[in-house]
């Protein structure tokens, strides 16, 4: 049975306890999960063998590409954490599934629309740039629910790629 490789874009994500429990309970007689924390920095993380620390030089879009390439290496048994939708997309091609942070999975049949909702907020954002009235200020605080919702999504993905 091959083992499931889970990728986090580690910068600003809120789940990485999360993912470190949810790995740890697929051992024998289900697949292993392997767990990339992936950054331009140093995080700290669990004492665990299954757990590694990718830490990538500081250039533009270098864990973005680390994660990318190693998804393609990897796929199809390949879980991605992350809110770059950019990157969710390159992810999506190689094969991987992909999570956002609050659970929601990033699917081919729904990644066109996010990609063209961000690109139209670049638009608006960069035409009320030094306007009072600017848009947005980010994503809504992470919640409970979400946590909850991110567990259950991930579980679910878990299970559904150990069976494949």
């Amino acid at each position: 049975m091959s083992s499931i490789t889970i990728l986090i874009d580690a910068d600003a994500c809120p789940v990485k306890d999360e993912i470190y429990r949810v790995a740890a309970r697929f051992k024998a007689p289900l697949p292993e999960a392997h767990v990339r924390v992936v950054s331009n920095s140093p995080f700290r993380i669990p004492d665990n063998p299954r757990v590694k620390r990718v830490v990538v030089d500081d250039s533009f879009d270098a864990a973005d590409d680390w994660i990318a390439e190693e998804a393609v290496r990897v796929s199809p048994k390949c879980v991605v954490i992350t809110g770059d939708i950019p990157l969710a997309d390159r992810c999506l091609k190689a094969g991987a599934r992909v999570l956002r942070h609050n659970g929601d999975e990033f699917t081919p049949a729904s990644i066109g629309s996010a990609l063209a909702t961000r690109a139209i907020m670049e638009d608006l954002r960069a035409g009320m740039a030094g306007m009072d009235g600017s848009i947005g200020g980010g994503p809504p605080p992470f919640s409970k629910a979400d946590r909850s919702k991110f567990l259950q999504s991930l579980d679910r993905v878990m299970m559904a790629l150990s069976r494949s």
